[in-house]
């Protein structure tokens, strides 16, 4: 195995029709989480926990397509109802550590709803990832935050 560490940030930023409040709840509670924080076509959930407050843990495994078993492993150290998050996790791909990173994600007014600034400061191990790869990630997990407040 190669060994390679790379450190990288991306920022996206998201407008929404809903307002922050209605954003803020679709990351706090397991139901409404769940209903967009999953891996893409073929990704299998295996297991879940999310214990959203300020020294709590979530946790998502799922089986990807390929068979590999890729793991989210978060603690919360700040979080401020309606205005922001600040999370640190770990990513895995099967028992491989690929990834440690801290996010902040920021719920702002915005004339037509909310918007919604995410922040994430990473460092990528052993050439499994990359920011650019994780950030691609990230929109598609933001555009199903989408479409799950709209069937809300």
């Amino acid at each position: 195995m190669k060994r390679a560490t790379v450190h990288d940030t991306f920022v996206i930023d998201r407008t929404f029709s809903f307002a922050r409040e209605l954003v803020f709840a679709a990351w706090a509670s397991p139901e409404a989480k769940a209903r967009w924080f999953a891996g893409g076509n073929g990704w299998e959930e295996r297991s879940r926990e999310l214990d959203f407050r300020v020294g709590g843990h979530e946790r998502v495994r799922g089986r990807k397509r390929d068979g590999r078993i890729s793991t989210f492993n978060a603690h919360y150290y700040d979080i401020v109802p309606n205005e922001r998050i600040v999370y640190a996790y770990e990513m895995y791909l099967d028992d491989a550590r690929i990834s440690v990173s801290v996010a902040t994600v920021e719920f702002k007014e915005h004339q037509q709803g909310s918007l919604l600034v995410i922040t994430e400061q990473g460092v990528f191990l052993d050439e499994f990832d990359d920011a650019r790869g994780r950030e691609h990630g990230t929109r598609i997990l933001i555009d199903q935050l989408e479409l799950a407040l709209q069937r809300s």
